[in-house]
């Protein structure tokens, strides 16, 4: 990729339009979000690394389905939204140091009696289409027997929307999305965020697998951005002050995880 890049060729960020707070559109041309924010720092880095002042960047927008086939086919150089690193994908895909770490739990209405995977059963429960949430809700179901009707929606907002209509009775996802979409919906206060963590998750900026000399880079600058702390201002930025479109704030402070993880940063994950 490196090759391209001092060939003239831009960085290609591919981005979730509706990953808030890590990649969405608000009002803008350009995406905004906490991952954009990193790509860009590490856009920074590769044009004084490679002396590439005048260096474009350009995005592709993907859903959830379409982000690993966007680098390994070679139409992105970098995705920067909400995706997991899990040993499944690094069959394909390269991630570096984590910027946020999340799991799964359930949106549902806020007159709802959901409270926990128990609650389930029998339910319908709807997921993204590409996102981890369908493969581990429809191995609890097999795993459980609880009879669950596993959909599959094309995006996060279509999701949502299942759920505020009825046709779903929860929307299983890494409980931030949830967070986010819910306080971006027309009547936030109609959603809430319930259970256990079916799961926890790193989230990490993707690239091409065995890509060794843009690792080196990548993993250097992220490993910098937290071992300096610079990466702070940047999360209170996009989860503790007030972000586009509605000037609503998450009021999410780092995790306990998060926190411990950034210690020693690495770009090992279990699982």
């Amino acid at each position: 990729m490196l090759d391209k890049l001092r060939a003239g060729g831009p960085l290609v960020i591919a981005f979730r339009e509706s990953s808030i707070p890590f990649s969405y559109m608000a009002s803008g041309k350009e995406p905004v979000g906490y991952a954009i924010d990193l790509c860009l720092q590490l856009a920074d880095v590769l044009r004084k690394e490679l002396k590439l002042p005048n260096m474009q960047v350009s995005y592709l927008p993907v859903s959830a389905a379409q982000r690993i086939p966007s680098i390994v086919e070679g139409r992105a150089d970098l995705q920067c939204s909400s995706t997991i690193n899990n040993a499944e994908r690094r069959e394909k895909v390269s991630f570096t140091i984590p910027h946020f770490i999340t799991g799964i739990r359930y949106l549902v209405k806020a007159t709802s009696n959901i409270d926990s995977l128990e609650d389930l059963k029998g339910k319908r429960v709807v997921s993204t289409v590409g996102a981890t949430g369908l493969q581990i809700l429809e191995q609890k179901n097999r795993e459980l027997l609880h009879g669950m009707t596993i959909l599959p929606a094309p995006t996060h907002t279509a999701a949502v929307e299942m759920v505020e209509s009825g046709k779903a009775d929860a929307f299983a996802m890494d409980d931030i999305q949830l967070y986010s979409l819910a306080a971006n919906r027309p009547d936030p206060k109609a959603l809430k965020v319930v259970g256990k963590f079916l799961t926890t998750d790193a989230l990490a900026i993707m690239f091409a697998k065995d890509d060794l000399p843009l690792k080196r880079l990548v993993d250097r600058e992220m490993r910098r951005l937290i071992m300096s702390r610079d990466i702070y201002p940047i999360y209170d930025k996009w989860f503790m002050q007030p972000i586009p479109p509605k000037g609503q704030s998450l009021q999410l402070p780092p995790s306990y995880l998060l926190k411990d993880f950034w210690k020693y940063p690495s770009d090992f994950v279990p699982g």
